[in-house]
């Protein structure tokens, strides 16, 4: 008798699934609105690092004389950057929508999209925190220079570039410290659903 309980139990378990109750639901819905905040965030940094661009005129009495425009193509790194938080973004459309599809339908939600979205959530934490890095350290050269190579400082010439470029950097730290949450989120959800 206690065996055919303990089966019953089980099949119980396995019908409904550990990762499909309302719980589980709750989870759903907290992974949706953070792809959707990780989309804005990803987008609203790429915006703002393509369109941050900045050109100086400086008048030497008798003749006007043009500094080159500061925009992030002049860099690889800025240039990697919005790669980067393009196919972090890219991504981001597709889990939301992954995702959404499993809230609707938790019965359908399975193991293997589970490991799926657990996997590339931790790639996409390394892409985009290495964009973030990268970029970062090209700005950091911006704002403070380096005396020992010689390289000067450009952001006292091109504030707003520079500023532009800070703000880009810090969404996409925003955005990497989501993907971490999504990350840890999607990595519990799948142990409980194997459990």
């Amino acid at each position: 008798m206690g065996s055919d309980e303990t089966k019953s139990t089980l099949d119980t378990e396995k019908s409904t699934g550990p990762g499909c109750d309302t719980t589980s639901k709750t989870c759903w819905m907290i992974q949706v609105v953070l792809r959707i905040v990780l989309f804005a965030a990803t987008l609203s940094s790429i915006v703002v690092m393509v369109l941050s661009k900045q050109t100086k005129n400086v008048f030497i009495p008798g003749t006007p004389f043009r500094i080159p425009t500061a925009k992030f193509t002049n860099s690889p790194a800025l240039i990697y950057f919005v790669v980067a938080l393009s196919v972090a973004c890219f991504y981001s459309i597709l889990s939301t929508l992954a995702t959404v599809s499993a809230f609707k339908k938790p019965s359908s939600c399975s193991a293997i999209l589970l490991l799926n979205l657990a996997i590339m959530d931790a790639v996409m934490v390394g892409i985009v925190a290495s964009a973030t890095g990268a970029g970062g350290g090209v700005a950091y050269l911006g704002l403070k220079g380096n005396k020992e190579v010689r390289w000067v400082k450009i952001c006292h010439v091109y504030d707003k570039f520079c500023r532009h470029v800070a703000g880009a950097l810090g969404v996409s730290l925003v955005a990497s410290i989501l993907l971490l949450l999504l990350s840890i989120i999607s990595v519990i959800s799948l142990y409980k659903r194997i459990r």
